[in-house]
């Protein structure tokens, strides 16, 4: 016996939904839908690419922390 819903009963959920909200309504749901995921995306690489970024400059011995570049400096004096 299979578990789940049948494609019979999503056909069917599909048809209700469809009926409820309209083909209009489900577009732009959809594509609200599609741009928040592409900003979610967007926003992960840009992250990654800070964090690399970042710890190249760590490993370089540069540091990108504004409080350890003034304390550093003062050191120096």
């Amino acid at each position: 016996m299979f578990s789940g819903i049948s494609p019979t009963s999503l056909i069917l959920i599909l048809l209700i939904v469809v009926l409820v909200f309209g083909t209009k309504k489900l577009k732009s749901l959809g594509t609200d839908v599609g741009g928040a995921i592409k900003g979610f995306k967007k926003a992960m690489t840009e992250e990654e690419k800070a964090e690399a970024a970042q710890l190249s400059n760590n490993e370089s011995g540069k540091s990108t922390d504004p409080v350890k570049q003034s304390s550093d400096t003062s050191s120096n004096t």
